[in-house]
């Protein structure tokens, strides 16, 4: 239809039409057509969800849990979710007031995001991060300002918060964002670290988006909640999809100070009216009865680690141990000449390895890729095996 297409700017909203597709997710689908490819690409749990769990989903359908519920969320999730918080990360949240039950931590982000910001608001991404938050800023008018954190080990210091504040100027800046442990890096944050963060924020009155998802999985160290240190400015993001391999039921959450969260909480329900009723009684179960299920997975994610980290880093693809989630996030040697959309289709389509450019991810990440050392052990070691031959023939090539 020629004439639609003439008028499509007038039609649809611009926003929306200008912004691209997932990148992430181009990759992926692009890299599925290659036959025999690897792929380390999007970041999903390979392990099934416990059985207890789907039981009782599966009990909620049998039990005619049929019909609409607070768009919060049920109640026995949203105390279960004060439960977990204060048990695992000493944060106490009122279940009536201060939390809502979500459609994943997507729509958290989305709800939070449409929720806190009025238009030519600042908002502070700290990056490479997942690649969500800044459409979501700009399509309600918000201004994303993405802050390489690459020279400090890809963590936001104190220092680099208040020099981007000072430069941007306080008065319009609302928030930061911080994900952690983060997706691509792998990377997380200790207590002083955090305490850095939260003294500039608080002294600015600003507030923090924190996307806690991959809490449950660090390695050698303890999840610590920049909830903990600044509740009362702080927007906490999380979920079940990564400690319990519930990609698919889509349940997240988010808490907050309660006159924020009753705002929010609006437009949630505008979006999703409720979550689905066998996702939230799943979700009850495995805050009340599954606890320790993630024990198992973060074990098995810290052998996959320990073989995938010091393998690429024998090759030349200097990567930095990761202390959470699942992802490795490895700089492509200079020598090749090759940025990272570049490298990582020659990969996939000579090495059949499958990998997500690091510019997926905002600033900082040209010259790396992201891994996800969510597969088999079995794969792993053949990725790396055709890793190893691909890195040479590369090297061959360049230096010749």
């Amino acid at each position: 239809m020629p004439e639609l297409d003439a008028r499509l700017e007038t039609i649809v909203n611009q926003k929306i039409q200008a912004m691209g597709a997932s990148q992430i997710r181009a990759f992926a689908q692009k890299f599925d057509q290659i036959p025999g490819i690897i792929k380390l690409t999007l970041g999903e749990p390979d392990f099934n969800v416990p059985e207890h769990v789907k039981d009782a989903a599966i009990r909620s359908i049998q039990d005619n849990k049929s019909h609409y519920t607070d768009q919060r969320g049920i109640r026995e999730l949203r105390q279960a979710i004060s439960g977990y918080l204060q048990h695992r990360f000493r944060l106490t949240y009122d279940a009536d007031t201060e939390i809502v039950a979500t459609v994943g931590a997507s729509e958290a982000i989305f709800s939070v995001l449409g929720g806190l910001i009025n238009p030519g608001d600042k908002v502070l991404v700290a990056t490479p991060t997942f690649a969500l938050y800044w459409p979501v800023i700009s399509i309600f008018g918000g201004i994303p300002i993405q802050v390489d954190t690459t020279a400090d080990g890809f963590r936001l210091t104190g220092k680099h918060l208040q020099a981007v504040i000072d430069r941007e100027g306080a008065d319009t800046v609302k928030a930061v964002i911080l994900n952690f442990p983060g997706n691509p890096t792998g990377v997380t944050y200790d207590r002083a670290q955090l305490q850095a963060v939260a003294d500039v924020a608080k002294r600015q009155g600003m507030y923090v988006i924190t996307d806690e998802i991959y809490a449950e999985l660090t390695y050698g160290q303890p999840h610590t909640s920049m909830a903990e240190l600044l509740p009362e400015q702080t927007i906490l993001i999380n979920g079940l999809s990564k400690s319990h391999a519930m990609t698919g039921y889509r349940i997240g959450y988010f808490a907050g100070p309660a006159e924020i969260v009753k705002t929010i909480s609006k437009l949630h329900g505008f979006v999703v009216t409720c979550p689905s009723n066998p996702a939230q009684y799943a979700a009850l179960e495995a805050l009340t009865n599954g606890l320790d299920d993630s024990k198992q997975m973060r074990q098995t994610y810290q052998q996959r680690r320990d073989y995938v980290v010091p393998e690429l880093n024998r090759l030349g693809y200097v990567t930095t141990m990761p202390t959470g989630a699942f992802y490795a996030f490895a700089k492509i040697p200079p020598e090749f000449g090759l940025d990272a959309v570049a490298f990582a289709t020659k990969l996939a389509e000579v090495g059949l390895v499958g990998v997500t450019p690091g510019s997926c991810f905002g600033a900082g990440g040209e010259g790396y890729v992201r891994l996800s050392y969510a597969s088999s052990m079995a794969d792993l070691k053949e990725a790396m095996r055709r890793l190893a031959v691909f890195t040479a023939d590369l090297r061959t090539h360049v230096l010749n």
